[in-house]
């Protein structure tokens, strides 16, 4: 059972095998994320035991980071998956055999009554099973592999959001600018209270007013399911997405205000380094003359699409959109953010027949796509003319180890560490979509897509025993 264990976590990084196979390891993005690290470790122990803004003109970016180094999983994979190797010459499923597979799984009454799927080989493109797979319906939460393949085309793998203090002439009106960033949190804002106030004691001055800037997002802030747990108010400038209650994931309580918050804990911590202000904060745009005093930066946009899928973050997949929109010169709001997102899967030449982006997260009904659509994706993420879209595919929850398929393919399951999916789950509403290594090697995308189902706790297993029947 250890061996069989231990081989399928070797399997599983079959997709990162194929990713330098292309050659493309200098820009495959984060290989040693904090996902491959819980990946690495949890091996670990299974071996042990025997049983997962404005940018402000002129500011330079950060430098690029040093590619990390490929997991050290990927060398016993290269040579299965290299053009040279033998998983090339591995035969692909067959369509009709993979249609009796299928057929009776997707039958299920747990997946309701309507239901989509497509399955394709990755290296070839090749449609291997379709059931209604040009067909739109709700994704859920696999939109979100639209709007990260999107912003990572759009704005780049190195990309990161600015927050940012200026000062306007006099230096006695300070205003902090929201990029966009929803994972800015209090130790990167204390930070930049710390340097606000230094830059600030350096001219004399202890006493300012504190404006904060919000209008580089426009439209309403709520999102059309209003208050809602699962999502903060929209706004370009928060701390800790909003959350109330100190959790990172999932849903939570939110802040009814998270730029005000932000603004008000801002001061406080300014005041902590010596400088008060006169008033509390109040929102207004930054002076058009301002000078920079203090930035700080997100992660890199790979790092955010990773966190984005792995953990389906509802705030953070909007940031995304809308940073989309804005390298799109389209306005930072919903519909501008799905314009933006459309045209650039457009220029990808995705399969977009059907399809809307009313939001970028998923949360929002009106939202379509097809299955043909999502594995099409999938298969664009590893395409080697594209190494820079790669992060869609090392950021996908591993089943059985990470994310929100942590707690599915457990133990015994044949896709329990070959499966890598993102789930979509609204009340009646169900999906998977991902990649998964099949018993002879071959990479796989797949696609599954339910409608009007009776529950999500039958129908996620129904999904998941789709998927698991692609590895055996």
């Amino acid at each position: 059972m250890l061996e069989r264990k231990v081989s399928q976590l070797a399997a599983g990084s079959a997709v990162l095998g194929l990713v330098l196979a292309a050659g493309a390891a200098s820009v495959a993005g984060p290989w040693d994320s904090g996902q491959r690290t819980a990946e690495r470790a949890r091996a670990v122990a299974l071996s042990r035991t025997g049983g997962a803004h404005h940018d402000v003109p002129g500011a330079a970016a950060p430098a690029r980071p040093q590619a990390p180094a490929p997991a050290p999983s990927a060398p016993g994979v290269l040579t299965a998956l290299s053009p040279t190797g033998a998983g090339t010459k591995a035969v692909a499923p067959r369509p009709r055999g993979l249609a009796a597979t299928l057929e009776p799984l997707l039958a299920s009454p747990d997946l309701g009554r309507l239901r989509t799927a497509a399955v394709i080989d990755v290296a070839t493109g090749e449609q291997l099973y379709g059931n209604a797979a040009a067909a739109p319906m709700t994704p859920a939460s696999t939109i979100k592999l639209a709007t990260a393949l999107a912003a990572l085309s759009a704005l780049g793998p190195d990309h990161r959001i600015p927050t940012t203090v200026v000062a306007a002439p006099g230096f006695r009106g300070v205003t902090l600018v929201g990029g966009g960033d929803p994972t800015l949190d209090t130790k990167r804002l204390r930070a930049l209270a710390r340097d606000t106030a230094r830059a600030l004691r350096d001219r004399g001055v202890t006493t300012v007013r504190l404006t904060y800037d919000t209008s580089l997002y426009s439209g309403p802030e709520r999102h059309s399911i209003g208050v809602n747990d699962n999502i903060a108010p929209v706004t370009a400038l928060m701390t800790d997405e909003g959350r109330l209650d100190g959790s990172t994931t999932g849903d939570a309580p939110r802040s009814a205000d998270p730029a005000g918050d932000a603004a008000r804990a801002f001061a406080e911590l300014l005041a902590s380094h010596g400088v008060a202000t006169a008033d509390p904060p109040a929102r207004a745009k930054a002076p058009k003359r301002a000078a920079l005093l203090a930035r700080t930066w997100s992660q890199p946009v790979s790092a955010l699409v990773e966190r984005t899928l792995t953990h389906s973050d509802n705030d953070l997949a909007e940031a995304l959109a809308r940073r989309t929109a804005l390298a799109h010169r389209k306005p930072a709001d919903f519909d501008g953010a799905g314009q933006a997102v459309r045209a650039e899967l457009a220029k990808l030449r995705l399969p977009l027949a059907g399809a809307r982006f009313a939001d970028g997260s998923g949360l929002d009904r009106r939202d379509k796509l097809s299955a043909a659509l999502l594995t099409a994706l999938l298969a664009r993420a590893a395409d080697p003319d594209h190494p820079e879209l790669r992060p869609v595919l090392t950021g996908l929850p591993v089943g059985g180890f990470s994310g929100t398929l942590r707690d599915r393919y457990g133990d015994g399951s044949p896709g329990a560490g070959l499966i890598r999916a993102k789930t979509g789950t609204l009340t009646g509403v169900n999906a998977l979509a991902g990649t998964v290594v099949a018993a002879n090697g071959r990479l796989l995308a797949f696609a599954f897509l339910a409608g009007e189902t009776p529950s999500p706790y039958t129908a996620q297993p129904a999904l998941d025993r789709l998927a698991a029947a692609l590895a055996r």
